[in-house]
């Protein structure tokens, strides 16, 4: 069965991979050089809360994990759609201290068994205009897109593209358009 829904176009996305996170900070670095793209220090990981106490104990957790040791700052939020997003701070130049630290959120909540809670992560970059740009990780997909918001509820799509273009050899990048989602609103943007 699996062969034909091979041949008929019915393929499995790829799976969450969580290590892919740490390929952002070389991403970093190609988008730095080819665009004057530049970290922000700041991303953040989505997620829907679950009911219950073993939820609210693995969120305490991830909280009191990442604030262990002077750890990141980190800050809790809820959007508009329900979502819980937690957003951590880090010095710009320690992008591999702020992808451990989105990776270890990630990797706790799904170990855990909340990964099917899991959206999405983000790390925010900022353009040499100073306008914000994420690159998005969804976890269901198991691949990044970037996202720049603008004015209004507008994307520049230009842009997008033409980080799209520079990311091919540093990260899975997502190949369906339609699920480069806007992420309005997103702490880290």
């Amino acid at each position: 069965m699996s062969w034909l829904k091979g041949v008929l176009g019915g393929n499995k996305p790829p799976a969450p991979d969580l290590d892919q996170l740490f390929a952002v900070p070389d991403a970093a670095l190609t988008l730095e050089s080819a665009m004057g793209v530049r970290p922000t220090g700041l991303g953040s990981v989505s997620f829907r809360a679950a009911e219950g106490a073993a939820f609210a104990s693995v969120t305490d957790d991830v909280q009191a994990l990442l604030d262990a040791d002077a750890g990141p700052e980190v800050e809790r939020s809820v959007d508009q759609f329900g979502y819980t997003w937690l957003l951590v701070s880090r010095d710009p130049s320690d992008m591999a201290g702020l992808v451990t630290d989105l990776h270890a959120v990630n990797a706790t909540l799904q170990d855990n068994g909340f990964g099917p809670s899991l959206l999405c992560s983000l790390v925010g970059f900022e353009t040499p205009a100073g306008a914000p740009l994420g690159l998005v990780y969804l976890y269901k997909r198991g691949t990044f897109y970037p996202f720049a918001p603008t004015a209004d509820k507008q994307r520049d799509n230009a842009l997008e593209l033409q980080v799209r273009g520079h990311l091919g050899d540093d990260l899975r990048v997502e190949t369906d358009l339609a699920r480069w989602f806007p992420v309005w609103g997103a702490p880290g943007l």
